[in-house]
């Protein structure tokens, strides 16, 4: 019954939290994020690097080594998608299983790469990704910093579910960089735009 009631809680706070952004759909948020259908990712973010998901000992042995963006758009055809943490429950339940199953038709269609990039360090983004069974269907990436995120104004304070800064849940097929097409939920807890289904609709 408390994991229930503390459930529930948390899912009211994350609501509250969106305030009136939220009330008016997608075209709200698009008047405070600076990404949109047409952004070139890789210039929206200079110098910023994502983080391979990868042990303590590889991240080590690589001396902590970070990718450029160029070197995961360029030239491809990429679906990527964004959510508030590892380990928390719709992302562990529905979001990231939604691309892992239809990992086969994304490639029939073209895609290069699907990839899920979340405010976490690429350690625990490892494990999280080892015990949902994903590795082997998608790329996971790290923004420890949230440099990603908030250069695309896609950053979002989730302090009050206990998670601090963290990101927006969103999804986007991205060519050579571009981005075609855009969907991000109206409040973090939501999962009705950004699941592997709908974008698979719209590449």
């Amino acid at each position: 019954m408390s994991s229930t009631i503390l459930k529930r809680s948390i899912y009211l706070a994350m609501r509250s939290t969106v305030g009136a952004l939220s009330m008016g759909g997608s075209s709200s948020w698009r008047a405070y994020a600076s990404v949109a259908v047409g952004t070139d990712l890789v210039s929206a973010a200079p110098d910023v690097s994502l983080q391979k998901a990868r042990t303590w000992d590889d991240g080590v042995s690589s001396k902590f080594s970070t990718t450029p963006l160029k070197d995961i758009f360029k030239d491809k055809k990429v679906v990527i998608f964004g959510l508030p943490g590892a380990y928390t429950g719709v992302c562990s339940q529905q979001h990231v299983p939604s691309y892992k199953n239809n990992v086969e038709k994304f490639k029939a269609k073209g895609i290069d790469s699907v990839i899920c990039v979340a405010v976490n360090d690429p350690f625990v983004l490892n494990a999280w990704a080892e015990k949902l069974q994903a590795k082997d269907a998608i790329e996971f990436y790290g923004d420890f910093d949230g440099e990603f995120h908030k250069a695309l104004e896609l950053d979002k304070d989730l302090s009050v579910a206990l998670l601090g800064p963290r990101s927006h849940r969103w999804s986007a097929y991205v060519v050579d960089g571009k981005v075609k097409v855009l969907n991000v939920e109206e409040a973090p807890s939501d999962f009705k735009v950004s699941g592997g289904e709908v974008i698979l609709g719209q590449i």
